[in-house]
């Protein structure tokens, strides 16, 4: 499974934006599919997750009420819509995929990553 993130850019704080992650090969294997991101000197953390079907999520407590994951299987495509966005979500956004039917949090269960895309929130 290949996959391609975009979508990302310079917003002010309270603006939104929408990342997307395309992917490709084989994406039948991709049950379960997540954002991460990683800000300068930080760990890596998962964001939101969300199963195969779309009826299971995952959020992060930082990010609850402001983030939506979302993925459309026909396109084989992820979706994570930013709204009110705060100056401690800039970092770098990884999409990425892992083979269970259950959502798993730990970075080690995710086989597939794409390549990122840099979010920047000034305040």
């Amino acid at each position: 499974v290949q996959l391609q993130a975009s979508g990302g850019g310079l917003v002010q704080a309270g603006d939104s934006l929408r990342l997307s992650c395309a992917a490709s090969g084989r994406t039948d294997s991709s049950a379960v599919m997540a954002w991460f991101r990683q800000a300068p000197g930080k760990e890596r953390e998962l964001v939101a997750a969300i199963n195969y079907s779309g009826g299971t999520t995952y959020y992060a407590d930082s990010v609850k009420g402001r983030f939506t994951i979302s993925r459309d299987n026909a396109k084989n495509t992820m979706y994570l819509q930013l709204d009110s966005l705060k100056s401690e979500d800039t970092a770098v956004y990884y999409c990425a995929a892992a083979r269970y039917s259950s959502i798993v949090v730990d970075t080690s269960f995710y086989s597939y990553w794409g390549q990122g895309t840099q979010v920047t929130v000034s305040s």
